[in-house]
């Protein structure tokens, strides 16, 4: 019975899409999930009709022959193209592919970023559902195949009825459908959802970033610009991302200058802070394990191959390229223009620690004693101090980083917890800190139960994250830019969108030329380790062997802290480990992070250099001479001009980072105005932003004010000695000082008092403010 269903299901898309290689892989994949999910009924037609894939299969045959589409349609529309068999696609077909490459021992870069980039939870339904929409469309227009007409927007040929229908059916109206809040919110949700009273999705994971301009898609719907061979943008084809990575961004990892103010762990701290707020995983088809982006270079989403320029030093073959899988998108039933989904919450409040997902949050908390503590390792430790968890051991890539030791990924609230060791560092400090107050808490107050500390650790971790985040690290960025960017704290603003911005995920990238070649770790005298002290940084991707088996976190830390941060010049941007080497942990070649971004930035649809600068007042160049004032510097502009033919088709990544920083910061104008902009929006609009009055008493608030960095390490390694700002250059030992003559986080705060005393002051700050 089956197997006849699955032959008519078949048949009905053959013959209702002919034309469409990819409906047999749609029919499949619906037919999957409706075979493993629904009830079997009398018959074959009533089982279809009763799952949602079955009926939306009925109803697109239905669809495509309702009398208004017959009647839209010219008489030479071509219905004669032979169906075609493919293979399903899904993430459970890549994870079982990955099982089968991890026995084998084999894996790719592109496995790697895959697996980083997987969604979870309740991601993998939105994702799925916008999938649906998405393949939908995608049949719809293959089957009105219109002469001459080029690229359209298949959405105008349907009335809001067949809309909805197709929303509906997809699953897309369940993953828009509004949330109601509930009355007592003392804590903020795990997804985001429901700090705006009004407008509960604002801020949440798994809906769309914010378009602060609006997409520039070459059909404008979802095809990413650049995709048509030949094509003119203002006059003038866009360059492969690849040939404006190797001519502009490339720097040999010895021809690096070191930043004389700034440590590496500035540069860390940007990834962590980003790892909170933003993440747009992979589409969910580009898990198919039979898809060869890099073998086939033309478009065919969910691949949207990097070319090689001719003229290349890593092509391999004629016509090769570099995968790239495009970022899933949400369902956007309104429009049908692709929107990327943002996986996390966009708030800054430490889900890289506790998840975006209730589902993940669960997993990650102790399951055996109810305390409010968070699960650790079972089988290794560091130095008797607790180690991050480890995830599914059957389908984790960073066994295959060190095949004899078989250690796997660590398992965190972001799935990217692996990616560097320093990133795993923080994630391990702050899972320890996280325990640390929920044991102090405990002590303190005994009455309370596991989820009230869990809860009020956890708010505390928050504020901790933003202080450090708004007092230590933003100033640093941006400087005497920061008051224009991110004024005195007056109170939170209900009508602040504090979305997380398209662009601003592509421009806080700017951190990626900060990256050092290499990973060095120092032993309790803050010198060399010997042989372990000066690792390659593309042997150490997905490296979590390294934590366990070569000292624990306490010698990265303290790399992290002497080591200075790369300089980006405009002659040294992105070190060859990261251009040529980005998960090269086999002989099959690196990614190029380069091309990747802006690769990225034309995925999502993003404008070009000069709409940002408009966006942000800024002038917009037209000229060679225009442009080498901009960046000061005449024979970069002239690089430009040659590549881009024009600044408005400068692609938004590397036209930003080319910019001359501004005074005593880190970033050009236009990067100051996107990430001061955004960062603003990210404070005002949290409801539970920690300086808001009543989020915490004015004894607590108080006590927040002596946090540090410095000393949430200290706290939580065997490190006795640390430079009390983590973020500044520190020579060893002359801006040291022992850790405990840094001020400490007082807890008494927390002793529980009644009711009235939880009470703040309007627009006060308690903390010294340099923004």
């Amino acid at each position: 019975m089956a197997l006849y269903i699955y032959i008519i299901t078949t048949f009905w898309l053959c013959n209702s899409f002919p034309g469409s290689h990819s409906a047999t892989v749609y029919i499949l994949s619906l037919y999957k999930v409706w075979r493993t999910s629904a009830r079997f009924a009398s018959s074959s037609v009533t089982r279809l009709r009763r799952s949602r894939e079955g009926r939306l299969t009925m109803n697109l045959w239905s669809l495509l022959h309702t009398s208004h589409l017959q009647r839209t349609l010219p008489i030479s529309v071509q219905w004669d193209t032979p169906c075609r068999t493919e293979e399903v696609t899904s993430w459970d077909s890549f994870l079982f592919s990955l099982k089968q490459k991890l026995e084998e021992k084999v894996a790719s870069p592109m496995d790697f970023l895959k697996h980083l980039k997987e969604p979870v939870g309740r991601t993998r339904s939105a994702v799925r559902a916008a999938d649906y929409l998405e393949t939908t469309l995608k049949l719809l227009k293959e089957k009105l195949q219109l002469p001459g007409k080029g690229r359209f927007n298949v959405t105008d040929l349907l009335d809001r009825k067949q809309k909805e229908m197709i929303s509906r059916e997809t699953g897309c109206d369940y993953q828009i459908h509004s949330i109601k809040c509930p009355e007592d919110d003392s804590y903020r949700t795990i997804t985001g959802e429901c700090n705006n009273r009004k407008h509960s999705h604002l801020g949440a994971s798994n809906h769309a970033f914010a378009r602060w301009l609006p997409a520039a898609y070459e059909d404008g719907v979802s095809v990413p610009r650049g995709v048509s061979e030949g094509k003119l943008y203002n006059g003038f084809p866009l360059p492969l991302v690849r040939k404006v990575s190797n001519e502009i961004a490339r720097t040999g990892n010895e021809n690096i200058t070191q930043d004389q103010e700034l440590s590496l762990f500035f540069m860390h701290w940007g990834q962590w802070v980003n790892h909170d707020i933003d993440l747009a995983p992979s589409s969910g088809a580009g898990a198919n394990p039979d898809l060869h982006c890099e073998t086939d270079c033309t478009f065919k989403s969910p691949c949207f191959p990097i070319k090689f320029p001719p003229d290349d030093p890593r092509v391999l073959r004629s016509n090769s390229c570099m995968p790239f899988i495009q970022s899933a998108s949400v369902c956007n039933p309104r429009t049908f223009t692709r929107e990327q989904i943002n996986a996390v919450s966009s708030f800054i409040d430490a889900s890289m620690v506790y998840g975006s997902d209730d589902s993940v949050a669960k997993s990650l908390r102790n399951q055996t004693n109810q305390m409010g503590l968070l699960a650790v390792n079972q089988n290794f430790t560091d130095a008797g101090l607790e180690l991050l968890p480890f995830e599914n051991k059957t389908k984790s890539v960073c066994v295959l980083t060190n095949k004899s030791m078989n250690i796997p990924c660590f398992k965190a609230g972001d799935k990217r917890v692996t990616e560097n060791l320093g990133l795993s560092a923080l994630h391990t400090v702050f899972l320890r800190e996280h325990n640390r107050l929920v044991t102090k808490l405990g002590k303190l107050n005994p009455h309370w139960d596991g989820e009230k500390l869990y809860q009020e650790s956890r708010k505390i971790v928050v504020a901790m994250t933003q202080i450090i985040t708004y007092r230590d690290y933003l100033p640093l960025v941006l400087a005497e830019e920061t008051n224009r960017w991110i004024p005195l704290y007056r109170g939170y603003n209900e009508t602040v969108d504090p979305t997380v911005s398209n662009v601003f995920s592509l421009a806080f990238r700017f951190g990626h030329t900060s990256v050092q070649p290499f990973v060095s770790r120092l032993d309790d005298s803050f010198q060399p380790m010997g042989s372990l002290s000066h690792v390659p940084l593309h042997l150490t991707f997905c490296a979590s062997w390294r934590i366990i088996t070569e000292g624990g976190v306490d010698p990265l830390i303290r790399g992290m802290v002497v080591d200075h941060a790369k300089l980006m010049k405009q002659n040294q941007m992105l070190v060859e480990e990261l251009q040529n080497h980005l998960f090269e942990q086999t002989a099959v070649m690196g990614l190029d992070l380069a091309a990747l971004n802006l690769q990225r930035g034309r995925d999502h649809g993003l404008p070009g250099y000069n709409a940002w600068r408009h966006f942000c007042g800024l002038s917009q160049p037209q000229s060679v001479e225009e442009l080498s004032e901009v960046l000061g510097n005449s024979k970069l502009a002239k690089k430009f001009m040659d590549l881009y033919g024009t600044p408005d088709n400068i692609d938004l990544w590397i036209g930003a980072i080319a910019e001359p920083f501004i005074p005593q910061g880190r970033v050009g104008p236009l990067l100051a105005c996107i990430i001061g902009t955004q960062f603003r929006n990210l404070r005002d609009g949290d409801r539970f932003w920690w300086e808001k009055p009543g989020v915490f008493t004015l004894q607590q608030l108080h006590a927040l004010k002596k946090v540090s960095l410095s000393k949430v390490i200290c706290d939580n390694t065997h490190i006795k000695k640390l430079p009390r700002n983590m973020f500044q250059a520190s020579t060893y030992p002359e801006n040291f000082v022992d850790c405990h003559e840094i001020d400490m986080l007082n807890l008494s705060a927390w002793k529980d008092e009644p009711e009235s005393g939880r009470k703040g002051t309007q627009g006060t700050s308690l903390v010294s403010q340099k923004y």
